[in-house]
């Protein structure tokens, strides 16, 4: 576990500067460069019926479960917060709230705020059983302006999300989250090397004409962030992070604040 202190952070760069950096990093091949694109999925449109979107966060439930990356996820946050005896944390963009509930089954006395941007999102995890449980407080969150004051948690925590927000979005979440926790927490998909990548987004075309987990799947793909883009990230944003591998095709991000 890190632990690192420091001052409030902000985005030291324009957000103009990073707008164009790609998805794969300064040093980004030409043809990782066209590997990415600009547009949302269907969880990012305001044009998509809560149905298909409703029907995206289960299968990504359901994957996720299925996989065991809710569980695989809240041990990272477990052993980040081992130390601390009543642990406070803020999910992110939390959708289904699955590793949120993890958490509190896991842990008897940390306390969890989950949140996320989408209002309908928000409003299914307050009628579930995330509304009624006393140590959660569910929330609507942006995570690029957190309405939260500094230190308000022991760690923030954004998981399979990070990849939706561009560049400049990307880069006031890292000051955000460690802001408000000192200490930031990404599990998401990696990007991988441009040639398999190829191969990977050609196998899963066919199935995104016809399949909305498909087609977020593709995108989402497309969308990823690099170590070194998440590098150049940190460096705008003024803190420091830790990229190590994770399972199943993910990067784990400690970002933190730095001294």
């Amino acid at each position: 576990m890190l632990v690192h202190m420091g001052s409030t952070n902000s985005v030291s760069a324009n957000p103009v500067d990073l707008a164009g950096m790609p998805r794969g990093g300064p040093d980004a091949s030409c043809l990782d460069r066209m590997l990415q694109t600009d547009r949302p999925e269907y969880l990012d449109r305001d044009d998509v019926d809560d149905r298909v979107k409703r029907e995206v966060i289960r299968s990504l439930d359901r994957f996720g479960a299925l996989l065991g990356e809710h569980d695989r996820t809240a041990r990272l946050v477990l052993g980040e917060v081992a130390g601390v005896a009543d642990p406070r944390i803020l999910e992110l963009g939390a959708g289904h709230g699955a590793l949120s509930r993890t958490l509190l089954a896991e842990h008897p006395t940390i306390r969890v705020t989950v949140s996320d941007l989408n209002p309908g999102s928000v409003a299914a995890l307050a009628d579930g059983d995330l509304g009624d449980d006393p140590r959660a407080q569910v929330r609507c969150l942006d995570a690029t302006a957190i309405d939260a004051p500094d230190g308000s948690f022991d760690l923030a925590v954004f998981a399979m999300s990070f990849h939706h927000l561009a560049p400049p979005e990307a880069a006031r979440v890292l000051a955000e989250g460690t802001r408000v926790a000192g200490r930031l927490l990404i599990v998401d998909l990696a990007r991988p090397p441009a040639p398999l990548h190829l191969i990977r987004l050609a196998t899963m075309a066919p199935l995104a004409l016809v399949w909305p987990f498909a087609h977020d799947g593709l995108v989402s793909s497309l969308r990823t962030y690099s170590a070194s883009a998440v590098r150049e990230l940190a460096s705008a944003a003024g803190v420091g992070v830790e990229i190590r591998p994770g399972r199943f095709g993910t990067q784990v991000v400690l970002a933190y604040r730095n001294r």
